[in-house]
């Protein structure tokens, strides 16, 4: 059985990769273990703190594979991410990360690299539970839902739920918790992702199906 250590910013995405990515990638005869980023026990890192846990996982365990399940969101130049300046040019969202991704493998030394999958979530976790508006009526009542028109002006402005923006106000978390009452990123973050399930999160989000599909192909062997 393969193994993969996919390292998380926080408990919501460390609690996402238990309920659901586990028992997916069970079925495919890869094992998960989804550490916290140690430094601050969940919250984003200087790169080079963040580099040094991914190196120590990909050295105690030769066999293991490792990748990362992290915002884009709430990055800035202050974490000295690898090409970050260089990024801010790229106008399309996708490309940049793209480019982000590339230059965080590059850093990773070469005789360990062919084992790390780079990954960052365009542009935040909570952005892949709006799937579409019938889950969120299946799990809340009406008074739960406390701004109906925002819900539904958000699945007709984006079809592709990983383009909501990160703006502080208009961040996928941020209006999640403006739209459903008392809501908490670790329970009801995970209430919606179960309800929709993997198949449709991946069927509406092109750059995390592209990863699911990476980590997929570690099951076949890799060679430096």
């Amino acid at each position: 059985m393969k193994r993969i250590i996919i390292i998380c910013e926080g408990p919501t995405e460390e609690e996402f990769c238990k309920k659901t990515l586990t028992p997916y990638f069970q079925k495919q005869q890869i094992y998960v273990q989804s550490p916290l980023i140690k430094h601050s026990n969940g919250g984003i890192v200087r790169w080079n703190i963040l580099k040094k846990q991914i190196e120590n996982h990909l050295k105690q365990d030769t066999t293991a594979y490792v990748t990362l399940l992290i915002d884009y969101y709430g990055l800035y130049q202050k974490y000295e991410f690898p090409g970050w300046e260089e990024s801010l040019a790229i106008a399309d969202k996708n490309s940049r990360l793209d480019f982000l991704e590339q230059k965080m493998s590059e850093s990773i030394e070469e005789n360990l690299r062919y084992r790390f999958i780079p990954y960052m979530q365009l542009h935040e976790f909570e952005g892949i539970l709006f799937y579409n508006l019938e889950i969120f009526d299946l799990l809340f009542n009406d008074d739960e839902i406390l701004d109906r028109e925002e819900l539904e002006a958000i699945f007709k402005e984006f079809d592709n739920p990983e383009m909501i923006n990160n703006c502080p106000d208009t961040a996928p978390s941020k209006r999640l918790k403006r739209i459903i009452k008392g809501y908490n990123k670790i329970v009801y973050g995970n209430i919606l992702a179960e309800a929709i399930g993997l198949t449709g999160i991946k069927a509406k989000c092109p750059r995390f199906n592209n990863w699911i599909t990476i980590i997929s192909s570690i099951v076949k062997p890799l060679h430096p």
